[in-house]
């Protein structure tokens, strides 16, 4: 899930997310290594000690002065920090690793760590072209809708994680393994969709998966490129369009206090008092994220589990409802159309 700010206010404060994953015990199908996970999980406290003892006084004194919150920000980082030492040995990480890669990245380690950050772009099918000049190799296909004049959603893009060293439990001086799991992704974001919008996002997305036959990799990327454009035709591509048939959300406002009245929004936007701007879609899309993690776990690491999506255990886990990413940009949305007739006096 994302964890990130809510209203469009805050975001102009602090435009930035964490995205995190949570491992369900229940889908390690050998019980002995579910058991040892367990275990293993059941011994440690990600937290240190002193950023407890901040999060009581926050919740007890209703927050922090400058010097506390300076402190808890410090020992906050402890808990992402990478660690070059395992808590399992080799062997234990390796039954791990061949059940999935992401269950040894998150049991075999003293906490999590932060496996990658997200630089955005303007163009990613520029930065695409422009990584192997570099010598840093991309992974084979953008993640998320085709190029387009109105981009929607989310794009993607990824380069290898790189191969680590690290000390497994029981290891003499001198001797080490090795973990892969922080790599590089980029991204470029475009309008969030409606539910209309979504559904039809889907729609032809399972399309051209179903055309293509296969995982999307290097082998056929140019292929699955060429009929991701084909079957995306039938998505509108221009704000207008996508505005009147509801696909995407948009933010509208007064350009100057009219010396005219209007009988309604749209008469308004036709005589120019009030124009409208796409809502940046803030959030990730599963899918798209499977597959920036499928091309750095490697084709033969199973994907089964996405199959699996159970919310209530999540919730349960997370200890709370999460929020419907949709009803944030509606509300948005009717934030903004309710300043535009209040100052309009619709």
């Amino acid at each position: 899930t994302a964890f990130r700010a809510v209203h469009e206010a805050s975001l102009q404060v602090s435009p930035f997310r964490v995205f995190t994953s949570l491992l369900r015990l229940e889908l390690i199908e050998a019980p002995a290594l579910r058991d040892f996970a367990s275990s293993v999980l059941a011994k440690r406290n990600i937290f240190t000690p002193r950023a407890l003892e901040l999060i009581e006084q926050h919740e007890r004194d209703g927050g922090l002065n400058p010097q506390h919150a300076d402190e808890f920000v410090q020992q906050a980082l402890e808990t992402f920090r990478w660690h070059h030492t395992a808590t399992v040995t080799l062997e234990e990480y390796q039954q791990l690793n061949a059940q999935h890669r992401l269950i040894a990245d998150v049991v075999a380690f003293r906490g999590p760590h932060i496996n990658h950050l997200t630089p955005r772009t303007l163009d990613i099918d520029h930065v695409q072209a422009e990584m192997p000049k570099r010598g840093i190799p991309p992974k084979a296909v953008i993640e998320g809708p085709p190029r387009r004049q109105c981009p929607i959603l989310l794009r993607q893009t990824s380069f290898k994680a790189l191969d680590e060293k690290i000390t497994f439990k029981g290891q003499a001086a001198g001797e080490f393994g090795s973990h892969s799991a922080r790599f590089g992704e980029i991204e470029q974001r475009g309008v969030a969709l409606t539910t209309k919008g979504r559904a039809l996002y889907d729609e032809l997305l399972n399309q051209a998966r179903e055309e293509l036959g296969a995982f999307p990799n290097e082998a056929n990327a140019a292929q699955y490129v060429a009929i991701l454009e084909k079957v995306f035709a039938a998505f509108p591509d221009n704000y207008a369009e996508l505005r009147q048939q509801e696909l995407a959300y948009f933010r509208y406002f007064v350009n100057q206090t009219p010396g005219q009245d209007f009988d309604s929004l749209e008469q308004a936007i036709r005589a120019g008092a009030v124009s409208f701007e796409p809502l940046v879609y803030e959030d990730f899309l599963p899918v798209s994220a499977a597959g920036i993690f499928q091309s750095n776990l490697g084709d033969s690491a199973r994907s089964h589990y996405e199959a699996h999506s159970n919310k209530h255990e999540f919730h349960k886990a997370l200890g709370r409802e999460t929020i419907d990413e949709l009803k944030l940009y509606a509300d948005t949305q009717q934030r903004s159309l309710q300043e535009c007739a209040r100052v309009l006096r619709l």
